[in-house]
């Protein structure tokens, strides 16, 4: 049974009323002999006994008690005997029933006065109903009453407060949990016991992050160890285990060109020149004289200077 159908059915429990009839009278008004006083069905005098005034409409009718019982009492849903004039009658969603027939249609107990309900059309009172169609908690094994919150997941159901952290032992009701095997933790308890740590504050990673050198960060944490700007996301290099942006660790580490004085880092596939001490980014690797490239050419080393050949020779003459 679903949760809704339950609360349908199980929480909707009524008391069943007491059907009242119109008073019984004694005919011992003041009439003469010369007047008739008959019931008004079977047309019997009804002086010194017994009778019903019931509305006609056009006044007071009155009634020998068994013509009233025959022409006004409902029909027991259970026995199917008249209810009496003088027996006490329950109704429920149009039948009506002795009081002695109201009873549960599993235990037998009587329902009158009692919170009760309808299955299909039986009556039962919330013990057999609750025994038969609630659901049993899988934590204290006791049945899930009708009218008290209840928790589902995984095909099983709990008390709401039954369905607890299995680590800091508080109810966990609506808030998020992380299943693990046959047990349950509240968010914090999770990460507290299962999550990585990050390598830099220590604390638990609850979700992303990043792993640099088979070692867990934070995103915010993994930053560069001169600049602090964040690496996550962009190129970067190391030193001695360090993480450095390339700004920062061509800065501090490469070489400097000899033409231009910037750092040769050799990332992102940049070449470079390298003769005796000193180095030259590709494009910066010309004569001295006339500028003209010498990658691949031959060149003449003069002093702090590189020529072609050309402006070599010129030089000497």
């Amino acid at each position: 049974m679903s949760g809704d159908t339950a609360r349908e059915v199980g929480f909707d429990c009524q008391v069943a009323k007491v059907h009242s009839t119109a008073d019984i009278t004694s005919g011992m008004e003041q009439v003469t002999m010369s007047d008739r006083f008959d019931c008004d069905n079977c047309k019997e005098s009804l002086y010194g006994r017994k009778y019903i005034q019931a509305d006609g409409g056009e006044g007071d009718n009155p009634y020998c008690i068994p013509c009233y019982d025959s022409l006004f009492a409902n029909t027991c849903d259970e026995c199917k005997e008249l209810i009496g004039h003088d027996a006490r009658e329950l109704f429920y969603e149009d039948r009506h029933y002795h009081e002695h027939c109201f009873r549960c249609f599993r235990c037998d107990r009587s329902l009158a006065d009692e919170p009760f309900t309808s299955q299909d059309e039986a009556l039962l009172c919330n013990d057999c109903y609750c025994n038969e169609f609630s659901s049993k908690c899988v934590a204290c094994d006791k049945t899930v009453m009708p009218g008290t919150r209840k928790l589902e997941y995984g095909g099983s159901t709990w008390h709401e407060g039954c369905f607890i952290c299995h680590s800091c032992e508080q109810p966990i009701g609506s808030k998020s949990f992380i299943p693990d095997k046959d047990e349950h933790y509240c968010v914090s308890c999770y990460e507290d016991k299962f999550a990585p740590r990050c390598t830099r504050c220590k604390k638990a990673l609850a979700k992303g992050g990043v792993t640099y050198r088979d070692e867990p960060w934070h995103k915010e944490c993994f930053v560069c160890t001169g600049c602090k700007v964040q690496l996550a996301g962009q190129h970067f290099t190391s030193r001695e285990d360090n993480p450095y942006c390339l700004k920062c660790f061509g800065s501090l580490y490469s070489k400097k060109c000899e033409a231009c004085s910037k750092p040769i880092t050799g990332f992102g596939g940049g070449k470079y020149i390298s003769f005796e001490e000193r180095q030259w980014h590709q494009p910066c690797f010309t004569c001295t004289e006339c500028s003209v490239s010498l990658v691949g050419a031959g060149f003449f080393p003069n002093g702090d200077q590189i020529l072609c050949r050309e402006c070599n020779t010129n030089s000497n003459l």
